[in-house]
């Protein structure tokens, strides 16, 4: 149910109902609210998608009101999130049940590892979804196949990958493994038996930028692999990249467009954390600082300023008193997809989030990486080290969630240089837009008539339509 997670799932089963697929997205009511209008905007077109809404059941796992906002949930209660999602596994099993047509196939994040009990019960297929890329799914199962933290004791010590021909590098604070971390080691070796005994894996990425990737990840799995994305590029039209994800962003979504027309092409830097990240109060101020000293126009998303103290609310404002007419600070929930697509942004700083990055790739545009936690680190290393078309700002432990505590704040001259590395041209510059950018266009093609993306959504529909032969009761 993180953002992360839920978005590019939604856009799948846009995706799968655009070519016929009658497609049920199953969400909590807060996840309801925040994709109802893009899911409304699909039926009123005509698209054969339904919306499934689930009550979690707080109280049961000692969670307090409100907490299906998973944004809102303190990380010390997490654990006792993930054991009110497989509550929803009986009532999930009784709405499929109970409202026809009988389902020919489940489609979870590979996260509900409890739907695996829901589809044998149904006696259907399940398939892992996720918003992941193959490079970073084969070298996380190749270090845990191949045991590689055996006999390494120092967290920050780097090993190389097995089983890939580029030599990679990562530590075991960068890459524990998913769900890896104290307290969760149920809901990990869980999620890996899910997986391991799935009926396939659908996956947003397309193949054409991580060929060696894919077909290592399907012959260490021995399943098969459908990637179908960029699944953000199903959004042609501004409505939808305006709605997208969120529930109030028409009025932001507009006057950040206009801001934008007014800008020079290529020339403003989009600067977004994500959905999870709060930026220690001191990053925040020295990343503030960096994109002011750096030059370029900037749009920068905060998700939540009510996060931060007085200190904090004054520097802002004093930037923006200062920066006015050459930076825009978005207060909230933003458009990114529509941003990202602009004429006027030349580069992103993010996170790496794979939604994010992937969205940048379809886009045309080089990376600041930023990574914080979990794939965050696989994906830096895709974009710059496999793609080139990235710049590392540094960072090399995670910023939040953290084993130890530690204080981590990348200073502001680091910012300027990083966004003026990826912004002022010269001639890795223009290597690194000139990568970019035939990643956008391959990206496009992939989910055009003869791309690899539609080839095989297609497949995955016509694999599982009621007259496949798929089992299904009756």
């Amino acid at each position: 149910m993180y953002q992360g997670h839920l978005i590019p799932a939604v856009d799948t089963a846009l995706l799968l109902a655009t070519h016929g697929a009658l497609a049920s997205v199953v969400a909590t009511p807060y996840n309801t609210a925040r994709i109802c209008p893009t899911i409304n905007f699909a039926r009123q077109s005509g698209l054969p998608i339904r919306l499934v809404e689930l009550p979690l059941d707080c109280a049961a796992v000692g969670l307090p009101d409100g907490a299906d906002d998973v944004d809102k949930i303190p990380a010390e209660l997490h654990a006792n999130y993930f054991s009110a999602l497989e509550l929803l596994a009986a009532p999930l099993e009784r709405h499929l049940r109970a409202h026809p047509p009988y389902p020919t196939c489940i489609v979870s994040d590979f996260c509900h590892a409890w739907t695996v009990g829901v589809a044998a019960n149904l006696h259907v297929p399940r398939l892992s979804f996720f918003s992941m890329c193959a490079f970073c799914l084969l070298c996380q199962h190749n270090l845990e196949r191949f045991n590689t933290y055996d006999g390494v004791t120092d967290d920050n010590e780097p090993v190389v990958v097995p089983g890939v021909e580029r030599r990679i590098e990562v530590t075991r604070a960068q890459a524990p493994g998913f769900f890896r971390s104290p307290g969760f080691d149920h809901l990990a070796d869980g999620v890996e038996r899910a997986l391991a005994h799935a009926d396939g894996v659908v996956m947003n990425s397309f193949l054409e930028m991580e060929p060696e990737y894919v077909a290592g990840y399907v012959a260490a799995r021995k399943m098969k692999v459908w990637t179908i994305g960029p699944v953000s590029l199903y959004h042609r039209h501004a409505a939808t990249l305006a709605a997208r994800g969120h529930t109030t962003t028409a009025v932001a979504s507009d006057e950040c467009v206009r801001w934008l027309d007014g800008k020079e092409a290529r020339s403003v830097v989009y600067v977004s954390f994500g959905s999870i990240v709060h930026a220690d109060p001191k990053q925040l101020v020295e990343l503030g600082l960096g994109l002011e000293a750096s030059g370029h126009p900037f749009v920068w998303v905060l998700k939540n300023p009510g996060y931060y103290g007085d200190e904090v609310r004054e520097f802002l404002g004093g930037l923006e008193e200062r920066i006015a007419g050459r930076g825009m600070l978005i207060r909230g929930w933003a458009p990114q997809v529509l941003i990202l697509n602009h004429a006027a942004v030349g580069g992103f700083v993010t996170h790496c989030g794979w939604n994010s990055t992937l969205e940048a790739i379809a886009a045309g545009l080089p990376l600041v990486t930023w990574p914080h936690f979990s794939d965050q680190f696989w994906n830096e290393k895709l974009a710059v080290e496999v793609l080139g078309i990235g710049v590392s700002i540094g960072v090399k432990e995670p910023v939040v969630w953290q084993l130890v505590e530690k204080e981590i704040v990348v200073g502001r001259e680091v910012v300027e240089e990083a966004v003026r590395s990826i912004m002022d041209g010269g001639g890795e510059g223009e290597e690194r837009r000139r990568k970019a950018l035939a990643l956008s266009e391959k990206a496009r093609a992939a989910v055009q008539e003869g791309g690899s993306s539609l080839a095989n959504l297609l497949d995955l529909i016509k694999r599982f339509e009621v007259d496949a032969g798929v089992c299904v009761e009756q």
